[in-house]
């Protein structure tokens, strides 16, 4: 059973351990793991390359990698005759790396020694406890990928923010009673979403965009918090919460002292997040057509 009075000193040597003995039981330390006398880094990227190809800068936000490094173990496979090298997306300086036919070949034969040796640490196990190992395994996906969010002011008129807007249009749409419609709702022009009027905010793991929240002034020392939108995998696990204090600081960093927001009846769960958060609410102050709650906070200041 875990110990919750651990120190951060025991929870730290209890996290080396575990990472010792994983990379042992699933022969990370082979140098034949995954490739054929390759480096694990090497054996890593050409799979995250994939069927469809991938910029090399997309490969280095979703490995967290430096862009020599990448650059230089694409180079390495492109020697080996498993990648090609070829400028992407119309600009030339975007390298995009795409699989040759032997290289297509070598993750078959990459999958297929991944799949034995899952199933020989399976297969040492009685069935209950491989059912333990599996669940617990999905646990600790689930929250070491939270560890690895990050979040960032990005341009609202990006693919990314674009994508995360329609994922929230597409959720208000479902969840809504009469559905929603964007014209219908308050606007939030892009040209209000940068400093000095604004921000967008975009939370991701691994490249993989999975959160995002705006905050706009809307008059003087005042803003109102937008778009607040967490993706359904990640749920509960304390990204609205990290993405709202996020929002707290650029609020702050536009010289706003009071944020306001409205929110619909249906979204029982952003309600207790911002009543959790000090959020208090209040009458209505404004005429959104959707809005049951009008909630406001006032931003105290850093020491």
């Amino acid at each position: 059973m875990f110990d919750y009075g651990q120190t951060m000193a025991d929870q730290v040597a209890q996290v080396r351990r575990f990472n010792r003995l994983v990379t042992q039981r699933v022969g990370a330390l082979d140098d034949h793991f995954l490739g054929r006398d390759r480096p694990l880094g090497a054996s890593r990227l050409l799979y995250e390359i994939g069927l469809q190809g991938a910029e090399l800068r997309d490969l280095r936000r979703r490995l967290g990698l430096d862009a020599g490094y990448v650059s230089r173990l694409a180079k390495a496979l492109a020697r080996e005759g498993l990648v090609r090298l070829v400028q992407g997306g119309g600009d030339q300086r975007v390298r995009k790396a795409r699989l040759t036919a032997v290289g297509r070949r070598e993750i078959q034969e990459m999958n297929a020694r991944s799949d034995e040796a899952a199933a020989a640490l399976l297969d040492a196990l009685a069935p209950k406890q491989r059912e333990r190992l599996v669940a617990a395994m999905a646990e600790v996906h689930r929250l070491l990928r939270i560890a690895g969010v990050q979040i960032e002011r990005v341009d609202p008129t990006s693919p990314a923010a674009r994508w995360c807007v329609a994922q929230y249009f597409a959720e208000l749409e479902r969840r809504f009673e009469a559905g929603f419609d964007p014209a219908a709702s308050l606007p939030a022009e892009d040209r209000d979403l940068v400093p000095p009027r604004g921000a967008f905010l975009l939370a991701s793991v691994d490249g993989e965009s999975v959160a995002c929240g705006i905050v706009k002034a809307i008059g003087p020392g005042v803003g109102s918090l937008k778009r607040m939108w967490v993706a359904d995998p990640v749920r509960g696990l304390g990204i609205g919460r990290r993405m709202l204090d996020a929002l707290e600081v650029q609020a702050r960093e536009l010289g706003l002292t009071t944020l306001r927001l409205e929110t619909n009846k249906a979204l029982g769960e952003a309600i207790a997040l911002y009543q959790s958060a000090g959020f208090r609410e209040v009458a209505a102050f404004n005429d959104d057509p959707y809005a049951h709650h009008w909630f406001e906070k006032r931003l105290r200041r850093k020491s």
